[in-house]
């Protein structure tokens, strides 16, 4: 526990100082090529940890709080340009007040163009390094009376598409499923048969779909099972339900009150929707089959459900070690071929985060999907635990998240100053001081709602 902690936290220090670091830089370069004079770089926010000059005469910090950070210019606080008395006449070609419009609109994009482009390149050095693999979207089996059963969908059939979006791997098929998230309408899949050669597409009809939900799985609730690990145990908690019941390390399960369990996510999805219920579970045991009885233990969750919990762990496989060559997909790149997926995923994820944050905004999907520092710093461990191609890609998307976020037209981010720029190049002069003033407090109030929001969702998950 103490060392998954440590973990968690060394990984959201290097993943939140990679990101703030690049986002810093970029209005940096582009501020000193614009002949900007720049005072301070700062790297975390609160008094300094440690700081020097630079030869170039900036002032470098390192701060303890590592939420944040900041690129101090000279004349960066004139907010009115007829009446910049804070510069002194002999700087004022070095002021960032005085350059023009277009300069200090390249300088403040700087910020969050500099996070796109890292997600690219992380992106590039993915699919150089290790490519795109997965497993085929075949269909294992589909749950009666589920949405998928109900449009005809059978075990064997392949998705190559999702609302016309090709999908090569399952990865893809859950992203395009995730984006119609809170969605009411027809969700289109293009379907290759078992039975048949003839491609056919189907419509599903969703209804705010998962809205309300914060740990979505969109391919579980049309009732689609995919290939999975098998649910085989390794590990059972002193003191849980599983102990209690009998469940013992290296028994595999069979079925649960005579439905077939086809997987470990079938089994988890079994006794989650199982509180206090008793289960007659057949286990297979040193090659004989035995019945057990066991009674998951209630757990609420933030959002006031209640599912259930038993205390046992998987027995950790590959599922490239069980599933035939057929079924797995990888595609390699070359460093240049490697280019344009590349800024195809960074633009596609970008969509999405946007188009979630609209969803949230008016309702559509539940704010508590807000995620805080103590939630990142979870996945940040875990993800670096994974691997350096999972962590990287949760880099990327983290990346992408903040450039998005910073472009939204709030005051105090890098969206609100590009707003009074384009306000300023219509009306011919800067927005009035009075009304950033307003801006400025207005802004303030909606991080700082968003920051509790997010704490409190992060302290919800833990409880």
């Amino acid at each position: 526990m103490i060392l998954q902690f440590i973990i968690s936290v060394a990984a959201l220090i290097v993943t939140l100082g990679i990101l703030v670091t690049i986002h810093e830089f970029g209005h940096f370069w582009v501020a000193r090529r614009c002949g900007v004079k720049v005072l301070r770089f700062s790297i975390g926010f609160g008094k300094a940890a440690k700081s020097w000059v630079g030869k170039d005469g900036v002032e470098y910090v390192i701060a303890p709080i590592p939420l944040g950070g900041y690129v101090k210019m000279l004349g960066q606080d004139d907010t009115v340009i007829e009446d910049k008395n804070e510069t002194p006449v002999n700087q004022r070609d070095v002021s960032f007040a005085y350059k023009p419009l277009w300069q200090r609109f390249a300088i403040v994009a700087a910020g969050p163009i500099a996070n796109f482009l890292l997600a690219i390149f992380v992106y590039w050095i993915i699919n150089i390094s290790y490519g795109v693999n997965g497993i085929a979207p075949v269909i294992k089996g589909v749950f009666n009376d589920s949405s998928a059963a109900s449009a005809g969908l059978q075990e064997g059939d392949e998705i190559l598409a999702v609302d016309g979006e090709e999908t090569t791997i399952w990865q893809h098929v859950t992203l395009q499923m995730l984006g119609r998230l809170g969605e009411t309408g027809d969700l289109e899949l293009t379907i290759s048969p078992a039975d048949s050669s003839v491609v056919r597409k189907v419509l599903i009809p969703i209804n705010a779909w998962m809205g309300g939900e914060t740990e979505p799985n969109p391919v579980r609730d049309l009732g689609i099972v995919q290939y999975d690990i098998p649910a085989a145990i390794a590990n059972v908690l002193p003191g849980g339900r599983a102990e209690q019941g009998g469940l013992l390390p290296g028994d595999e399960i069979v079925s649960v009150d005579g439905e077939m369990i086809i997987g470990w996510t079938h089994w988890v999805d079994v006794i989650r929707a199982s509180p206090e219920l008793d289960l007659n579970v057949v286990v297979q045991r040193d090659a004989r089959e035995q019945v057990l009885r066991l009674t998951p233990e209630p757990i609420s969750l933030e959002d006031g459900t209640t599912v259930g919990r038993i205390g046992a762990e998987v027995l950790q496989i590959s599922l490239s070690e069980i599933l035939p060559p057929e079924m797995q997909r990888e595609i390699r790149y070359g460093p240049v071929a490697a280019i344009q997926p590349a800024f195809q995923e960074t633009w596609d994820k970008s969509v999405f985060v946007l188009d979630s944050v609209k969803k949230m905004i008016i309702g559509m999907i539940s704010v508590k999907n807000i995620s805080g520092p103590i939630t990142i710093a979870q996945v940040a461990g875990e993800t670096a635990t994974y691997g350096l191609d999972v962590y990287l890609g949760f880099l990327a998307l983290l990346s992408i998240s903040l450039g998005v976020l910073n472009l939204l037209p709030i005051p105090v981010l890098d969206g609100g100053h590009l707003l009074y720029y384009m306000i300023e190049a219509v009306i011919r002069r800067p927005v009035p001081e009075r009304v950033q003033a307003w801006g400025l407090q207005l802004g303030l109030l909606m991080i700082s709602g968003i920051m509790v929001l997010a704490f409190y969702n992060d302290f919800s998950r833990l409880l």
